[in-house]
């Protein structure tokens, strides 16, 4: 599921495409979240922050921040990845739980190399999420990338984060890990090898794909010309409705992309299954603190005819406190059961045990 695509150099711009690819509608709406949000860890409670800077994200079920860019033009991507473990974190070790862990980094960071320095220092775990899809818990990595065209990605596959920093480092999907995609990707044609550039919903074949592409475009005269160009980018590596494949019954779909100027500050949406594209214009919206948090709401206002579209900076409106308490019980009581899925691991088992002697 997912591809992020940098294009560091887009003539003076840094712009960023990225697709939501998922077996069904994840509700996104877009928030603009101000500077001085007091947030926990959602794990241990150990580690709190205030935000340091104010951030427009995309989020699944108004829950969880899936996307998203900060004032600062630093932006973070979640995605999919199988081969993730966490581990088991040490009960004093910092951690972050998956419903916070992109917004830490847009809270706190301008930079991919801030970023990277305090990933490495602090050694951060990552608590799990239950998700409310079907599938237990999500396995995650995150993309984050800056304006000045720095790139990074985050991966766990034995319970410590594994960190890939390099410019060069432009394109990012799902399986396998990192390290082996930059293998792969020497085989194509155009990129260090002799085999043509595939052309399958594979993560390595889009991982291919954007790649070439990203790297053979010319340079755009005017922000939309590299903004269209990202979007035919991402449009390329998007994934079709269609039925599962076998032995894929969750077969990904894009529902949603986006695209990112870092330098400019605009964050266009565009969704698969609600026409018109959208976006907002930082300069346009207020991240002061002390300001009110506030939803655009996506699902409910994007349509063919009468529906939202172009400039949506001014369109966004405040949700009121109970709405707010009641998304922000949702994500604990996620937290929770995730922390507790050990536990309903030993039930279902012995559930399961009854029954079998039952029989």
């Amino acid at each position: 599921m997912c591809t992020r695509v940098v294009w560091p150099d887009a003539n003076g711009s840094v712009i960023v495409g990225r697709n939501m690819d998922f077996h069904m509608d994840l509700l996104t709406n877009l928030w603009k979240l101000p500077r001085g949000i007091e947030r926990t860890d959602g794990a241990n409670g150990t580690l709190t922050w205030k935000a340091k800077y104010g951030s427009i994200v995309a989020t699944a079920f108004d829950l969880i921040a899936t996307d998203g860019m900060n004032e600062e033009g630093f932006a973070g991507h979640i995605l999919w990845l199988a081969e993730s473990d966490y581990g088991k974190p040490a009960a004093d070790a910092t951690q972050l739980s998956q419903a916070v862990w992109l917004q830490y980094y847009l809270d706190n960071f301008a930079t991919v190399a801030e970023a990277v320095e305090w990933t490495n220092s602090s050694q951060v775990q990552i608590a799990q999420l239950f998700d409310p899809t079907g599938h237990l818990v999500p396995t995650l990595h995150l993309a984050i990338n800056d304006a000045t065209g720095d790139s990074a990605i985050i991966e766990y596959t034995d319970g410590k984060p594994k960190v890939y920093h390099s410019r060069e480092y432009q394109v990012m999907t799902n399986s396998p890990t990192y390290d082996k995609q930059l293998e792969l990707v020497k085989e194509i044609d155009g990129l260090g090898g002799d085999k043509p550039l595939p052309g399958s919903t594979l993560a390595s074949d889009r991982f291919a794909r954007a790649s070439y592409y990203v790297a053979h475009q010319v340079q755009p005269k005017t922000q939309i010309d590299a903004m269209s160009a990202m979007f035919s980018i991402i449009r390329n590596a998007a994934q079709p409705f269609r039925t599962p494949e076998p032995g894929k019954p969750d077969a990904s779909q894009t529902i949603w992309q986006v695209v990112l100027d870092l330098t400019n500050k605009r964050y266009a949406f565009e969704s698969t299954t609600r026409p018109n594209i959208v976006w907002v214009d930082f300069d346009e919206v207020s991240f002061h603190e002390g300001t009110k948090v506030l939803k655009l709401d996506l699902v409910g206002r994007l349509a063919l005819e009468g529906g939202l579209v172009g400039n949506a900076s001014h369109q966004f409106h405040d949700v009121g406190e109970l709405a707010d308490e009641a998304l922000a019980t949702g994500v604990k009581a996620l937290e929770w059961v995730a922390r507790k899925q050990d536990e309903f691991a030993a039930v279902q088992k012995a559930v399961q045990d009854l029954v079998g002697a039952k029989k």
